[in-house]
């Protein structure tokens, strides 16, 4: 499976904020950049595993030239600190 795009934004005094435009209400956030990746493949995990226990569809992730052309997204990647692809829960074990 595709890796879900996040964009890493970070406000002087703030922690970095992390937001999944393909997982809706799915976010996260870490005071460290080194901390910034394990977070956010915390955050989409937990975000999967509630979505399957309601029985909620999952949203495929989207090719990040995709969502670059997202009206809903432009600024947001505008004024991204970074923006990281996070591998789509079990895709880990797949790949080991």
């Amino acid at each position: 499976m595709k890796p879900y795009i996040a964009i890493v934004h970070k406000d002087p005094a703030s922690a970095y904020g992390v937001t999944f435009p393909d997982a809706p209400g799915c976010f996260s956030a870490a005071d460290d950049i080194d901390d910034l990746f394990a977070n956010a493949a915390e955050a989409i995990t937990l975000w999967t595993e509630a979505m399957m226990e309601d029985g909620q569809k999952i949203p495929a992730p989207r090719d990040l030239s995709e969502l670059k052309r997202d009206p809903q997204w432009a600024e947001s990647f505008a004024d991204a600190v970074l923006v990281i692809a996070v591998p789509a829960p079990g895709d880990e074990q797949a790949a080991a």
